[in-house]
């Protein structure tokens, strides 16, 4: 098995590992991840779906357990239920079966007690919740058997009377009367009669079900028993996973992948492993496929044996075929990205940065405590509340796209663009690791709000990032590097609610340029969707397609984040791409996932051999070489869980530093009170500096309409009386539907309302030329100016410098008092 032997579990541990179960005719024998545990056997397809998603159980308390032959073993529950599992080995097969005929030997103990429990026995709880309903059985239990009571002392008195009335009409009977009281005598006397059949006829009854209800009382008490206790095992179950899941997905993550050699032979024979652990090994064969699942756009084969020459020289290899023109290939350069490796230690910091912030505290949200502050206000003043964020602005989530920087650095020494242009695509995925678990909002910077990050004594960098618009949100962001490299984008956010999900989409383009080779690379985001906005747990998935393009040579890297489906037979959150030249020749194939790794095979050959794809055309099939670690995410540190899921950069970028600037996010109060716990102060700071901002924003406004001429306002009213009319009150009219800096935390809702508006670098406002409508701002950024890229042809914000001269003169007069 892909998993270490276990020892031989003891009675009620839990016990885990790789099986192959029988799915079918067509596909045999399956590998899935079975865990044993509170008597129950369930099965998951990968380790990563323990969290969400489980294909089946069953209980061991009525199960059969028998051995066909060495390896394999049959479960079954009595006919609805039967499992035919087959071990990698005899040893690993009698491990299993241990565990099992232990696990069933418990349960059925378990049970058996439960059955044998008497009615005065009271049953243990096993916290508030349990002891609570524990009470409530009692408690019926004991008013049944008040009624049952009653009902007996009412057969002792019905017994009781009719006989005295039987005896009384007897007596009645043998007094000598006329003959007209002998006959009232007589009916009086059958009516006595039929009153004591009918009688007899009730305390038969009643003596019945008293019988019945003394006979069963014990039975319907262990039912009730055995039930409580069911549903607690199966809440401490939910419990112990829930706990687990995060502390199993790292560890399952940061696990080396071991050798093909050591997996199963069966498995080997289908292809090579495809990065993703043991999770990797089942997605090669899986379920049928899903009618609405995206089909791979190529396949790729190992390579003919022709190009595995001694010491899989690929650089005398690649210009043998033509396809390289001598450079240093990716073979040859160390890919080692993994933080474990000497190469990623050999940098130590000047400066030791801390470690750890303050732990998430535990509030609880109240719905009504929001809403109630709500009523009769615009939806872009509603206050949100803090419980919704990360103490981080969105500066600072943009500064994290450096988290590994070291790809541009190698990217920087490489002489073939090709090669380039994978370290490239690669570190646009590594920048959105950090997010599978961030399900806090960072918070929306103020205008004119910026964040430096000076690392250049670690790591070689430093960038800058400014708000330099809020209608729509837009920031700029500049990153320069000694190692020769330049990093500048503008992203402003579009979004889109569909009652359960949310969908943010990133709008701008990303800019890198290499000094040495001149070479300039441009792309843009893919679609960020949070699930689960209304009930359930959040979750975050990136989809899409990226385009990143090397505008000197043509080079193309087509990256492709498939959706995450619960049918897919594809790993979770997976990444393929291929790089091609100018030409549209395939050199590169690049595989992973957005939140792990990536890895690339250099492409010997291609054909149009595959099968027909779902649009009717045939796959490529591409004939790469060995694929080899490209990028792999670094482990988060020890806590994440309670210090909001933050890496190792994200702990730094809040902390306190000398000589930043008055308008830095570290500076920014109501994010600072988040960090430190105290979420009350934030929210009412958090609200200030709405208000603040609303005023400025309204002044600045007023000035920019009185620096108008009354010509130019004729002139505006003659072109259209709507815009003379927004003019009129900008007071008013203009702020209805504007969102503000930070009560943009609604941005994500109010951007909806919004949807009309196109992309933020085709709108009219801060790029190009002003907006007609009445709204004037006359803000302009501090260390960014507008200008037309010359490479897309976009209007965007480029650093025109002065930002550190000022930093070192520590001169900071020109900046604004935004907090």
């Amino acid at each position: 098995m892909s998993e270490p032997k276990a020892p031989t579990p003891a009675p009620g541990d839990t016990y885990k590992g790789w099986l192959f179960k029988w799915t079918n005719y067509i596909k045999g024998y399956q590998r899935r991840w079975f865990v044993l545990s509170n008597g129950l056997l369930s099965y998951y397809r990968t380790q990563a779906e323990m969290g969400h998603t489980c294909r089946g159980t069953i209980n061991l308390a009525t199960a059969n357990i028998a051995v066909e032959d060495s390896c394999n073993f049959v479960i079954s529950n009595g006919g609805t239920q039967t499992y035919h599992l087959k071990a990698s080995s005899e040893v690993e097969r009698q491990r299993w079966i241990t565990a099992l005929e232990l696990a069933k030997a418990k349960a059925f103990r378990m049970q058996a007690e439960s059955d044998d429990s008497g009615d005065d026995s009271t049953p243990p709880a096993t916290g508030q919740g349990a002891g609570s309903r524990n009470s409530e059985v009692q408690s019926t239990l004991r008013t049944l058997g008040s009624k049952v009571e009653d009902l007996s002392t009412c057969n002792d008195l019905i017994a009781k009377h009719g006989s005295a009335l039987q005896r009384s009409l007897s007596e009645l009977e043998g007094v000598r009367l006329g003959g007209e009281t002998s006959e009232k005598i007589r009916q009086v006397t059958e009516r006595a009669t039929l009153f004591r059949i009918t009688s007899n006829a009730m305390i038969n009854a009643c003596r019945d079900f008293l019988a019945l209800a003394q006979t069963h009382s014990k039975r319907w008490q262990k039912a009730l028993q055995a039930e409580r206790e069911q549903r607690v095992r199966l809440e401490e179950t939910l419990e112990q996973l829930a706990k687990q899941h995060n502390h199993l997905e790292r560890a399952f993550r940061g696990a080396t992948v071991l050798p093909a050699s050591q997996s199963n032979p069966a498995i080997d024979s289908k292809g090579p492993v495809s990065g993703k652990g043991d999770a990797s090994d089942e997605d090669e064969e899986n379920e049928f496929f899903d009618a609405c699942e995206d089909v791979q756009e190529f396949i790729t084969v190992p390579a003919d044996p022709k190009y595995h020459r001694s010491g899989s020289n690929v650089s005398g290899i690649s210009s043998e075929l033509g396809m390289d023109d001598g450079t240093t290939s990716l073979d040859e350069q160390s890919l080692a990205s993994n933080p474990e490796s000497p190469q990623s230690q050999e940098l130590v910091p000047v400066r030791k940065r801390r470690t750890r912030i303050p732990d998430k505290p535990n509030y609880s949200l109240n719905l009504w405590s929001i809403m109630k502050n709500c009523i009769g206000k615009e939806l872009s003043k509603i206050p949100m509340p803090v419980n919704f964020n990360e103490p981080l602005s969105m500066l600072q989530r943009l500064s994290e796209d450096l988290e590994y920087y070291e790809l541009l650095d190698r990217a920087a020494k490489c002489q073939s663009s090709l090669e380039q242009m994978c370290y490239v695509a690669a570190f646009t995925v590594s920048s959105y690791s950090t997010t599978v678990h961030r399900t806090g909002k960072p918070f929306n910077p103020l205008l004119g709000e910026t964040f430096e990050l000076d690392r250049v004594q670690e790591s070689g960098y430093r960038s800058l990032c400014e708000q330099v618009s809020h209608h729509p949100p837009a920031a700029a962001h500049h990153a320069i590097s000694e190692r020769g490299w330049t990093l500048r984008q503008e992203i402003a956010l579009a979004s889109k609610f569909r009652g359960k999900y949310l969908s943010i989409m990133p709008l701008g383009s990303i800019h890198c340029i290499f000094e040495k080779s001149t070479n300039h690379y441009t792309w843009k985001k893919v679609t960020t969707t949070v699930h689960n906005i209304i009930v359930g747990k959040l979750w975050i998935d990136q989809s899409g397609e990226i385009d990143v393009v090397n505008h000197k040579t043509g080079d193309r890297c087509h990256l492709k984040f498939a959706p995450y489906s619960y049918f897919s037979r594809d790993v979770a959150r997976k990444v393929t791409g291929v790089v091609t030249d100018k030409d549209g020749k395939a050199h590169y194939v690049l595989s992973g996932t957005w939140d792990e790794k990536m890895e690339y095979s250099r492409v010997m050959q291609s054909s149009r051999r595959g099968e027909n794809g779902a649009d009717g055309r045939q796959k490529t099939v591409y004939q790469t070489l060995k694929a080899k670690e490209l990028w792999r995410k670094t482990p988060l540190p020890e806590g994440a869980e309670n210090m909001y899921y933050f890496s190792t950069l994200a702990l730094t970028l809040n902390e306190l530093e000398e000589g930043v600037a008055p308008t830095d996010s570290r500076r920014r109060p109501d994010q600072r009170l988040m960090e430190q716990g105290r979420w009350e102060e934030a929210n009412a700071e958090k609200q200030r500096l709405e208000e603040k901002q609303r005023t400025v924003r309204r002044e600045r406004e007023r000035e920019a309409n009185r620096a108008a001429s009354p010509s130019e306002e004729g002139k505006e009213s003659a072109d259209g009386a709507e815009e003379v009319e927004i003019a009129s009150e900008p007071s008013e009219t203009t702020y209805k539907t504007d969102t503000d800096e930070t009560s943009s935390d609604l941005s994500l809702s109010t951007e909806t309302l919004h949807g009309s508006h196109p992309p933020a670098y085709s709108m009219e406002g801060p790029y190009g030329a002003p907006v007609k409508s009445g709204h004037q701002d006359n803000y302009k950024s501090m260390w960014f100016e507008q200008l037309v890229d010359p490479v897309t042809g976009e209007p965007t914000h480029i650093y025109k410098g002065g930002y550190w001269e000022a930093k070192e003169q520590g001169n900071w007069d020109s900046c604004p008092d935004i907090f």
